[in-house]
């Protein structure tokens, strides 16, 4: 099944740019959120990417719904690094980057800082959307 999204979506995601012949090509951005998914409900699954050094901070965490959505997600590795894809309940991904909090107060490394806000901007996407 083909989903088409709308004008003003498709522009937020994309860049616009024209060639020579004035041709219009988009270029979806890669910012981990999954293009094709409608505006989530109150506790319908999203999906989103968890950086790699997040996800190996919360394997240890004690809450075990966190854990279990970590464990059925599904390793993407991109350049040097990999992501979790996730596909789980806006609540809980709101309850990770919060059990991650704590990785960034804790004199983390400057790529556990930034894997850190890249998770808290895709989690701040799909909540302002909602």
């Amino acid at each position: 099944m083909t989903r088409f999204l709308s004008r003003e979506r498709l522009a937020a995601l994309s860049d616009t740019q024209y060639d020579a012949l004035g041709s219009l090509h988009l270029a979806v951005r890669d910012d981990g959120v999954d293009i094709e998914q409608d505006d989530p409900k109150p506790g319908a699954p999203v999906v989103l990417d968890v950086p790699g050094l997040l996800a190996d901070h919360l394997h240890d965490t004690e809450d075990a719904a966190v854990r279990e959505a970590l464990h059925s997600g599904r390793t993407i590795r991109r350049g040097q690094g990999y992501s979790v894809r996730v596909t789980a309940p806006l609540a809980l991904h709101q309850a990770a980057l919060k059990q991650c909090a704590a990785l960034v107060r804790d004199g983390s490394t400057p790529a556990g800082r930034k894997a850190y806000r890249t998770y808290a901007d895709r989690v701040t996407a799909i909540t302002q959307t909602s």
